[in-house]
């Protein structure tokens, strides 16, 4: 009786388990499909809060450029969601697409003079950006099994960059995105040293 009663118990301690995988990995889903409505929201407050210069602007845009080149030259080498790649910056990193946003993350919060922007930025890529690895990556296990094992130990066949290959993984909405982003930030530096200099001694 006691020995029913622990195989109970451990079949109730699985299937408590199994719940809480299956809950966390809606939860991943979710946040991953909805990270671009989110990003939306935090960029509206990040402008708000934003206290952008023209220096901070010019530097923050320059660390930004340089993770879109990272994304562009990442997308030169992928068709997304048909086949994984172990070609340019993905002989080093996992998710370069990723690590490109994390930089231009970092130009945008150096552009907007703002700690609060700065934890806010982080914030948000941190919980968008490892939803959405842990999202791609189950679906990659899925989708191609041993051959995304063998890419991560970076033995897929390389290839060379191709722009046609990175517009056709839409990455000018990036590049667009990037650019409106600098401008409004560029604007309100302009009014905010407008404002302060006529509120400043006459």
């Amino acid at each position: 009786m006691e020995a029913h009663n622990n195989r109970g118990a451990r079949r109730a301690r699985r299937a408590n388990i199994l719940s809480a995988f299956s809950a966390d990995s809606a939860v991943i889903v979710s946040v991953a499909r909805l990270r671009v409505a989110l990003g939306f929201v935090a960029g509206a407050v990040v402008l708000w809060l934003a206290r952008p210069t023209a220096t901070t602007v010019a530097a923050g845009t320059a660390v930004a450029i340089l993770g879109e080149c990272l994304r562009i030259w990442a997308s030169g080498h992928l068709n997304k969601g048909r086949e994984v790649t172990s070609s340019g910056p993905y002989r080093w990193f996992a998710h370069p697409l990723y690590v490109g946003s994390c930089i231009m993350g970092g130009g945008l919060a150096l552009a907007s003079n703002s700690v609060v922007v700065a934890v806010l930025i982080a914030v948000y890529l941190a919980v968008t950006l490892t939803a959405a690895i842990k999202s791609e990556e189950a679906f990659l296990r899925r989708t191609f099994g041993d051959r995304y094992d063998r890419y991560r130990r970076g033995t897929s066949e390389p290839r060379r960059f191709s722009l046609e290959r990175a517009m056709a993984n839409r990455e000018h909405r990036a590049l667009v995105g990037l650019a409106l982003a600098v401008l409004l930030l560029a604007l309100k530096a302009t009014y905010n040293g407008a404002f302060w200099g006529a509120a400043g001694p006459q």
